[in-house]
């Protein structure tokens, strides 16, 4: 049976792929993508949602735009990586998408397919939080049809955005608060675990080999991706990191997990944003969330570049 998915997402290079893999595989049926303000505007980010979809050919998942804001506080952007588009790289040119926009907005569009779908649905968050705390705000009677809550995000370590938080937690912290203390099962993939998968050379030449336009489309978005990396982490090849949440769906195997309790902290001066994760018990905790350890890097690369020649060659 393949896992009902609901994609919560803010377009974003990483982001792309995840929507590519998860549309490809056959172990995922992609119920609906829904956006949030986060790498860039919901507006560019629902934009990119779709031009992603047009690109690879997938139709008849409805994309809704989300909060364009935080629950508390002013957005934050990342144009730094992803540049002023949130997709900067590919010419996707001034035509608009073929793929639409789905008329409802996303808190909507959630709760029909929670209420409607025969099968409780696994919500992956590769954004900042804002729009899965609204939804459990909004309709706590529907929480028991989450089968679960698989997000990136956070870290066992360093942050990314400031020296202890990572960027999608940082920008809605209080969303993420709210999600790690609902009650439902929740598996957390950080910056510890996605900064093993890096986007090498060869990788990028794989990718290419391929010779349909969706494999050049991916070429363009890491080959950007890359230089922002480089430019502003001094890495020599740049994470994907959203794509692990969608790749342990598909291959538990290929990353290993651990139970720990994870804290978000609220109020740090220096600290807000950061994801506590007590590895070692020293807390007295229970665990409240599954995180990713280690990667299979050749088998997760395997996963993703197939997903791209199954797309580019419909």
């Amino acid at each position: 049976m393949a896992v009902p998915v609901i994609l919560d997402c803010d377009p974003g290079h990483d982001d792309a792929f995840n929507i590519l893999l998860a549309a490809a595989h056959p172990a995922i049926d992609l119920l609906a993508i829904t956006t949030v303000a986060g790498n860039q505007t919901v507006e560019s980010t629902t934009l990119n949602a779709r031009r992603v979809c047009t690109v690879a050919g997938i139709e008849g998942v409805p994309i809704a735009p989300g909060r364009d804001r935080p629950l508390h506080g002013a957005p934050l952007a990342g144009e730094n990586i992803h540049g002023d588009s949130g997709l900067d790289g590919p010419g996707f040119g001034d035509d608009e998408p073929r793929v639409p926009r789905d008329p409802r907005d996303a808190l909507t569009l959630v709760r029909d397919i929670l209420r409607t779908h025969p099968a409780p649905v696994t919500l992956v968050a590769t954004g900042p939080l804002s729009n899965v705390a609204t939804l459990l705000l909004a309709h706590p009677e529907l929480s028991h049809r989450i089968e679960r809550i698989v997000l990136m995000g956070g870290s066992t370590g360093r942050g990314n955005t400031t020296p202890a938080a990572e960027f999608n937690i940082l920008c809605d912290p209080e969303a993420a608060d709210i999600v790690f203390s609902c009650g439902r099962p929740v598996t957390m993939f950080g910056l510890n675990a996605t900064h093993q998968v890096r986007a090498t050379p060869e990788i990028v030449s794989r990718i290419a080999s391929l010779g349909t336009p969706l494999a050049r489309l991916c070429v363009e978005l890491l080959t950007y991706f890359a230089g922002t990396y480089r430019e502003v982490y001094g890495f020599e090849t740049p994470p994907l990191h959203d794509p692990l949440t969608v790749a342990h769906l598909i291959d538990p195997s290929l990353i290993s997990l651990v139970r720990a309790p994870v804290t978000v902290e609220l109020a740090g001066a220096h600290t807000r944003g950061a994801t506590l994760v007590d590895l070692d018990g020293v807390t007295g905790r229970p665990a409240n969330a599954e995180v990713g350890m280690e990667v299979d890097v050749p088998g997760f690369w395997d996963l993703m570049i197939e997903a791209v020649r199954v797309l580019g060659d419909r």
